[in-house]
């Protein structure tokens, strides 16, 4: 659908150069058909005015007249006696290269991991939440923020992670940021600003996590990652001086860092004088189990703990923090500072006030509990439409690992679904080795419905089958 610009005359730069030599009707031209080509004005889109146009370029409103005429007479343009100037809907723009073959095909039913339920967003407590702390907010709260984050925020937060996460909590050393990934990328400047070169990941892993870190020039390796979390003597082989962890619930296999190895993988930073980052995702999320404490409440001086309201109410907020090692909180906040003078208050004073409330503990229980009914359908609709395919992970989060047999083309079962709107997702885009592993799914369940799952599951189970050994 066509943007509808309100205003009489919509601004439309067009650069225009008059020690060119070139005619400058044929420049304006040129970058009118430029412009509708890149899709820079969609199809359906309106034009200024020409009066409005010629003002903005400094010419004439019959040279734009004359433009509009010749643009109209090409196709790119349709104009009506008494109606707006507008991109004709049948013009030609150079095709999207960023959109990938397979991504083309419609999907109406998306497996898609770490989405979760966003049709669940408790919109009218926080729209109330937000129009208190609109209207309660001291003036000068509105200044530039403090780049730590507002005091009341980081003051409750630090009450709530310590009563439900176990994490040894400290308001001080606690930075506000713009969701996980902002936080894990202010973390690794303040770790290279200290010397750290290299960077450690589990394989199979998050790709943002090798992605960000890459991008801030870290070498990252990859460290193997088994039933009991990450295999920390092959970390302990390694140079790095960081590695990022998700210890409750790895992402993406499920899997639990064993106490074992949290007290191994800390005797490792102690020894290395390294930072271990833990990822804190979707660990509010748990139906069969007990709950599994942070890392952080082990040595807050070496684990960094990094979280979100992402998963817990909707990634849109862009809302996250990090519990840093006193020695980094500084860093931290400098960085946070450079990046973006500081997240939104009025936001904060928001989510505190649904933390203060007990709102955001009462939403936390209902998607429990809706969650857990998905998580059922999902292994209900595989009992009955793919019996011989193995879940794991299921103890927590919304997504779980669906098990191929040995030979099953994993690639071939993503594409063949696709093709039938369904999306699936392998595990192999997890992974940074590129040696033979075995053919998994990762199923995200959280944004799809009960019946959504169901049929999803009931169009793929031929392909399931197919990958089924007799």
């Amino acid at each position: 659908m066509p943007v509808q610009w309100t205003s009489f005359g919509p601004e439309l730069p067009l650069p225009v150069d008059r020690n060119s030599g070139e005619p400058l009707r044929n420049q304006i031209e040129r970058a009118l058909r430029e412009a509708i080509r890149t899709g820079r004005l969609g199809a359906g889109e309106r034009l200024p005015s020409s009066r409005v146009l010629a003002g903005d370029l400094g010419v004439s409103r019959g040279l734009v007249t004359e433009c509009y005429a010749q643009l109209q007479a090409e196709g790119y343009l349709v104009a009506s006696p008494g109606a707006a100037t507008r991109v004709a809907v049948t013009a030609r723009q150079s095709p999207d290269r960023s959109v990938r073959p397979t991504d083309s095909v419609p999907v109406g039913i998306d497996f898609r991991p770490a989405v979760p339920d966003l049709s669940s967003f408790p919109r009218e407590e926080w729209g109330r939440a937000l129009r208190r702390a609109c209207r309660d907010a001291p003036t000068h709260l509105l200044a530039y923020p403090d780049p730590y984050g507002d005091p009341a925020l980081r003051q409750v937060l630090a009450a709530y992670l310590r009563r439900v996460r176990g994490a040894a909590t400290d308001p001080r050393h606690t930075v506000i940021c713009a969701g996980y990934a902002q936080g894990l990328q202010l973390l690794l400047r303040a770790l290279a600003d200290d010397g750290v070169k290299t960077v450690a990941v589990e394989d199979p892993g998050d790709p943002d996590h090798r992605t960000i870190g890459k991008a801030l020039g870290l070498e990252v390796v990859a460290v193997p990652v088994d039933v009991q979390g990450i295999d920390v003597e092959a970390l302990s082989a390694t140079n790095a001086r960081a590695v990022i962890l998700t210890p409750a619930h790895q992402s993406p296999t499920g899997a639990v860092l064993t106490p074992q190895r949290r007290h191994a993988v800390v005797a490792w930073a102690s020894a290395r004088d390294a930072t271990i980052i833990e990822d804190d995702y979707d660990t509010e999320f748990r139906y069969d189990r007990e709950p599994v404490g942070a890392l952080q409440g082990l040595a807050p001086d070496r684990v960094a703990l990094l979280g979100s309201v992402s998963k817990s109410l909707a990634p849109a907020l862009r809302l996250g923090w990090a519990l840093t090692p006193p020695h980094l909180s500084a860093a931290v906040a400098k960085h946070k500072q450079l990046a973006d003078r500081g997240s939104p208050v009025i936001d904060q004073l928001a989510l505190a006030e649904l933390l203060r409330g007990g709102t955001y503990d009462r939403h936390l229980r209902h998607m429990r509990r809706r969650y857990a009914t998905r998580r059922n359908a999902l292994v209900e609709a595989l009992r009955e439409h793919a019996p011989a395919i193995e879940l794991h992970g299921l103890a927590a989060g919304f997504h779980a690992v669906a098990q191929l047999p040995t030979g099953a083309d994993e690639s071939s079962i993503i594409t063949a679904a696709r093709h039938r709107s369904v999306g699936l997702y392998g595990m192999s885009s997890y992974r940074m080795t590129s040696q033979p592993h075995p053919a998994q799914l990762v199923l995200g369940f959280g944004n799809l419905t009960t019946d959504d799952i169901r049929e999803g599951i009931r169009i793929i189970a031929d392909l399931l089958h197919a990958a089924t050994p007799a």
